[in-house]
């Protein structure tokens, strides 16, 4: 089961999620609609998204779909950056970088830590 939390830290511009788990395409939806609720109340072009993904599991094929049309909704909404920290993990790191050069987010990082 996958999880998330969202914060925005309004003063520094920077809206955070953490993401864990292994999600279901039902965890993935729920975490859109948080998403689209959350950003509804922010200016995105004038923020970064800095998302802690280093409890998150590698993604099954059949729920790759919806991480897309997460990066996408990243480069559609218009974030400034698009910050990605993960922990040591080479499947995860090539598989979150082939998903984002495959929606061409050109914005982002991936981080490990």
């Amino acid at each position: 089961m996958g999880s998330f939390n969202i914060k925005i830290d309004q003063a520094a511009k920077v809206f955070h999620a953490e993401v864990e788990g292994t999600f279901s395409p039902e965890d993935g939806m729920a975490s859109i609609e948080a998403y689209g609720k959350a950003i509804s109340t922010i200016s995105v072009p004038e923020y970064e998204i800095d998302i802690d993904c280093t409890k998150l599991n590698v993604s099954a094929p059949e729920t790759l779909p919806l991480l897309e049309g997460c990066f996408e909704m990243y480069k559609k909404d218009g974030f400034k950056k698009v910050t990605l920290r993960i922990s040591k993990n080479p499947i995860l790191k090539m598989q979150l970088g082939r998903v984002a050069r495959g929606v061409k987010l050109d914005n982002y990082e991936i981080i490990e830590q």
